[in-house]
């Protein structure tokens, strides 16, 4: 793969151009109060363009953030964003009421050397993620005549083929980001020759979700070790019940066939956390996988499984994971999550958290991220580049 990098545009000079960052900064905000409660992926650009503003660039920076409609709204604006940015930065950050239009435009020819211009949500404009190629291609001609050259740093969106991404590149110099070159590069390793044994931990809410990067890793994975809501439809597959515990009924034969195609391979609890309501108060007890009463539900791992998984996880010499192990939001079913966590932080291995809701745990349970060897920003993106897809932000790179 031959991808120009941030190095190679700021070896031609960047002082007194307009360089374009599509960065990610699709934040979690409060719902009540509207402030950033994880500003993760806002201080995973800052490398990219602190060098850009070293350089004497004009740096003007586009994200999306949540899913608006194609239409300006509030709830979604990126005006929080532009004022954590500045603190960041240690410099103020100007902010653009639009992403295409007059204030955009303004905002940029306004700009000094050295200074940051963040424009409004991307997907407040239907060209954004428009599936018309025409229609895309318009917003990315506007969108690129904001700048002289492109660096895309937004790994989180490389899985998607929106004009940002995709078009844009096509249409300005454009390089890889310090942010997407060290992605790139860590999942390479994952994909290459990996040192053994490779262990794997996936997690989250529906098999379904994740079916393709099972198919994909089955193969090459020493063990796969499930946890999170997707265990449920493995259990019933072996002909556990499950009580009203979450299940895609419609996966248990697809679940009975990788169980046996596994031949081993895959790992799933021994013991659960079941409570009687999806609730943080909920009365809950540790039961056997095998022994959930029909009316709970199961929340979190246990600890004999948490034990067992850490057992697996000391002799690996790399381990990918992604999804937590429980509902790792609600203090009673976080141990799991924890526990994983802080296994795969003791093992003598080189270590790769595959972003989406692995990384906000990490943040929300305190953990040390320098303990992991690469914390990943993008959930779906590092899923898909393992799975073998073509990326389309990656290959808009390439070309």
């Amino acid at each position: 793969m031959s991808i120009r990098d941030l190095d190679d545009l700021l070896a031609e000079g960047v002082s007194g151009r307009r360089v374009l960052v599509r960065a990610d900064l699709n934040v979690p905000l409060d719902k009540q109060t509207g402030d950033i409660t994880d500003d993760g992926r806002i201080r995973a650009v800052l490398p990219t363009l602190s060098a850009l503003v070293q350089a004497g660039a004009k740096v003007v920076v586009c994200s999306h953030l949540g899913r608006p409609k194609g239409a300006p709204d509030p709830q979604f604006s990126l005006r929080p964003v532009a004022g954590r940015l500045g603190e960041l930065l240690g410099a103020p950050v100007h902010f653009a009421e639009d992403t295409v239009g007059d204030s955009a435009r303004s905002t940029v020819a306004e700009l000094a050397d050295g200074q940051v211009a963040l424009l409004e949500n991307l997907r407040f404009n239907k060209g954004e993620t428009s599936k018309d190629d025409a229609e895309r291609g318009a917003f990315a001609d506007q969108l690129a005549a904001l700048g002289d050259a492109y660096v895309d740093d937004a790994f989180g969106a490389v899985h998607r083929k929106h004009a940002s991404v995709h078009d844009v590149p096509a249409r300005l110099p454009h390089v890889a980001g310090r942010l997407v070159l060290r992605e790139v590069e860590v999942l390479s390793k994952l994909t290459g020759e990996p040192e053994r044994p490779y262990v794997v931990v996936l997690g989250g809410s529906k098999v379904s979700d994740k079916l393709a990067v099972i198919e994909a890793l089955l193969p090459t994975v020493d063990r796969l070790l499930i946890g999170g809501g997707m265990c449920f439809t493995f259990l019933k597959a072996q002909g556990h019940e499950v009580g009203t515990s979450l299940l895609e009924e419609e996966m248990v034969e697809t679940c009975r066939n990788l169980l046996e195609r596994a031949r081993g391979k895959i790992m799933l609890p021994v013991d659960v956390v079941a409570a009687d309501a999806f609730a943080p108060d909920a009365a809950h007890d540790t039961v056997p996988a095998d022994g959930i009463p029909s009316h709970r539900l199961g929340l979190d791992i246990g600890p004999e499984t948490v034990a067992g998984f850490a057992a697996v996880l000391s002799q690996a010499k790399t381990i990918f994971w992604n999804g937590p192990m429980g509902v790792f939001e609600m203090a009673a079913f976080a141990n799991g999550t924890r526990g994983v966590a802080e296994a795969i932080t003791k093992a003598d291995a080189f270590s790769v958290v595959g972003g989406g809701d692995s990384a906000a745990a990490v943040r929300a349970l305190g953990l040390d991220e320098s303990s992991f060897g690469h914390i990943s920003t993008g959930g779906g993106a590092s899923l898909e580049y393992l799975e073998g897809k073509t990326l389309p932000g990656i290959a808009a790179l390439e070309n």
